[in-house]
Parts: structure tokens; C-alpha cells; sequence
């Protein structure tokens, strides 16, 4: 029989224009339909399918909720978001719930077909244009020391230049101040991020994201 896939989406237009679509491919068999978050678990219990399209706007059980539910409850079912939303919180939010794919309702249909394929066998699939974004919302969470906090606008400049390997010397040329004021703000920086020496500040900055390397 091929896929067998479910459509969830509060308008019946856009699932029976999905559902003609999707079955040009003969592999491809929608074999339920659902307008809400609540009749979307029930027929997730009524039919065996291997793959969900589900829309995050519905009504009474929005998408992200029942992605909750179907995880909670262990469904063997792959589901892939179908969505207009192309913010970062959403797709973070479905990824870290546990989406096997992400998806905007404005991609072509080559695409939608290529990510159903892609989630039945196993693999995650993200919409390429949206991959950069998805990466950046990940880095930005990584944990960065509170200490970082305690350091002014200026130490924290002066701590970037210091990974970057530059000297006390230099670091006041380009900041256009002496190097004695630069010496009291490293001594400064060191105490405040219990640092003893330049290397071990400069391994502090890399860890803490300030410079890329």
C-alpha cells in the first residue's frame, strides 16, 4: 500500500487539495484526515499511519500539543510539522517536542514529497532554508557563565582581544588607550572570571562564545 499518512489541519480545503496532490504519487496514500489536535489522537488510534502532516494552528488541541501527546504516548507514528509559521520559536519548540520533520506551507511539492519520504525512513528533515536559523537558535542556548555579567562593556572588549592573542601593547593601541589602563583592566577581568593568566582567559572567552574561531 505504500505510506500511508494522515492529514492535520483545520481547514478542509487545503487537506483535500493536500490529499490529491500528495496521491499523484502512487505511493502515497492518505488514509485519514483530522481538524483538530483532539480528533487528530483519536484517529491516531483508529488507523495505522506512518506519517503525520500536522498543522500547529488548530483549534481545541493545537499542533505543538498534540506533538506532546503522541510523544507522551509513544505513537509509532513519524510526524512531520506543515506549517505558514517561519519563526525560530516555533521550530525550536517542535524540535525540541520531538518533530521528525519541519515544513512551510508555501514550499513546493517536490519538497513536501522528499520530507515524507525522508521522515518514513527514519531520517530528520528540516526545510533547508530554514536549517541556518535552527542552528543559530541551538548555539544561542548555549549555557554562558553569569561571571560574564559582572565584566564592563570595556573588559569585555579587551577580553575578546586578549583571545585573539593580541598584548596589552597592542590591545591599547587599538583601543586607543594606555597600556597601563589596559593592565588594570585584565587584572580586573582575571579576578572577576577567576582566571590566573592571558591563556587561560582566552580558553574562557572561546567556551564562552565571544570569539569564533
Amino acid at each position: 500500500m505504500g505510506i500511508k499518512l494522515m492529514i492535520a489541519d483545520d481547514h478542509s480545503m487545503i487537506r483535500e487539495g493536500l490529499k490529491q496532490l500528495l496521491e499523484l504519487d502512487y505511493n502515497l496514500k492518505v488514509v485519514a484526515e483530522a481538524a483538530d489536535g483532539n480528533e487528530t489522537l483519536k484517529k491516531l488510534d483508529e488507523y495505522n499511519v506512518d506519517v503525520l502532516l500536522l498543522d500547529i494552528n488548530m483549534p481545541n488541541m493545537n499542533g505543538l500539543e498534540a506533538l506532546k501527546h503522541i510523544r507522551v504516548n509513544n505513537f509509532n507514528t513519524k510526524v512531520l510539522i506543515l506549517t505558514i509559521h517561519n519563526e525560530i520559536d516555533y521550530l525550536l519548540k517542535a524540535v525540541d517536542i520531538g518533530c521528525d520533520g519541519y515544513v512551510l506551507k508555501d514550499s513546493d511539492s517536490n519538497l513536501l514529497r522528499k520530507a515524507i519520504y525522508t521522515v518514513y525512513e527514519g531520517e530528520k528533515f528540516i526545510q533547508p532554508s530554514l536549517t541556518p536559523m535552527l542552528n543559530a537558535g541551538l548555539i544561542s542556548r548555549v549555557e554562558i557563565d553569569p561571571k560574564l555579567n559582572e565584566l564592563t562593556r570595556r573588559e569585555m572588549e579587551i577580553l575578546k582581544l586578549i583571545a585573539e592573542g593580541l598584548f596589552n601593547k597592542e590591545i591599547g593601541l587599538k583601543l586607543d588607550i594606555s597600556e597601563r589602563t589596559v593592565k588594570n583592566h585584565v587584572s580586573s577581568i582575571f579576578k572577576k572570571i577567576e582566571v590566573s593568566d592571558r591563556t587561560q582567559a582566552a580558553v574562557y572567552a572561546i567556551k564562552n562564545n565571544l570569539i569564533n574561531l
